[in-house]
């Protein structure tokens, strides 16, 4: 097994030729921290959140919250939990992500298994730094259908295709009445306003807008 540090990246770590039973046994040793491990296939990538990446995937799924509970939509919130498939040799933890259409289908506090459960219908990815694991590739490979990605300057919303990638939509799966643009418009306003601020006009915007367009 050998180590890479990506250069200017003090929190960003990737091991080599890491084993499937090594990254499970790091799984039960982190726990709970801070610290996401993306796997593929014998590469292993160690990353400590920064603010800045924690803070926009919060405004993210803070946005989501809002238009479920607004719009009276079921969801059931999955975090930033391990999901992983022994079989592909792939996992990672999501920034955040939710069950939508298939919020149904799982039970709280379930322990999912995705040889038999669907995966998340939604995932938030926030990219402030280039990683050095194709997390996208793991997110196709597991079956996710929709990312929504922070690139560091703007939000992306992706679908996945037959081909197992991701192309840009214009306007969320899960929330078709509900733009990219529109989102980007509201975090272009995190410089300017106070997080709670922020939320608040969104939700009066969910309050006047969405509302009608879902109609």
């Amino acid at each position: 097994m050998s180590t890479a540090r990506l250069a200017g990246c003090d929190s960003l770590v990737v091991l080599h030729d890491v084993s499937w039973r090594l990254y499970e046994s790091l799984l039960r040793e982190v726990g709970d921290r801070p610290v996401r491990l993306t796997y593929d296939r014998g590469e292993l990538e160690i990353m400590s959140p920064s603010p800045t990446h924690e803070q926009t995937k919060k405004f993210l799924g803070r946005f989501i919250e809002i238009l479920t509970l607004e719009l009276d939509i079921p969801i059931l919130s999955g975090g930033s939990t391990t999901f992983r498939r022994r079989d592909l040799k792939r996992g990672l933890e999501p920034d955040e992500c939710y069950y939508i259409q298939n919020a149904g289908r799982i039970k709280p506090h379930a322990k999912v298994d995705l040889v038999n459960d669907p995966p998340p219908d939604l995932a938030v990815e926030v990219d402030v730094r280039n990683r050095s694991v194709d997390r996208q590739g793991i997110y196709a490979a597991l079956g996710v259908p929709e990312l929504w990605r922070w690139t560091g300057r703007r939000v992306v919303f992706a679908r996945l295709t037959k081909a197992r990638g991701y192309e840009a939509i214009a306007s969320s799966l899960a929330f078709p009445f509900l733009s990219s643009d529109t989102v980007q418009r509201f975090l272009d306003r995190a410089s300017d306003l106070n997080e709670t601020a922020l939320v608040r006009s969104f939700r009066d915007w969910v309050r006047k807008d969405a509302a009608r367009r879902k109609r």
